[in-house]
């Protein structure tokens, strides 16, 4: 089982040790917008890496919800 807590942190130092945006939460959303055109592009075309672009989204979400400290866990069981 994947504990999304921990995932969610990990998200976090991955962007912090590569440099990647922690501060700007309005790029970030916009970012994460990106993502998920990408992956609605993928579906559309019928690609194979509908899958990649579903991760890509899924990363950015658990990064935001880090950035914007919301354990993301506790409200999807919710």
């Amino acid at each position: 089982m994947v504990d999304l807590k921990k995932l969610q942190k990990e998200i976090y130092q991955n962007k912090l040790n590569k440099g990647f945006n922690v501060t700007d939460i309005n790029k970030e959303f916009c970012l994460t917008y990106g993502e998920v055109a990408e992956a609605y592009d993928a579906w559309r075309k019928k690609k194979d890496d509908i899958g990649e672009e579903l991760a890509d989204v899924t990363i950015y979400v658990l990064g935001l919800s880090e950035m914007l400290n919301v354990d993301l866990e506790s409200e999807i069981l919710e």
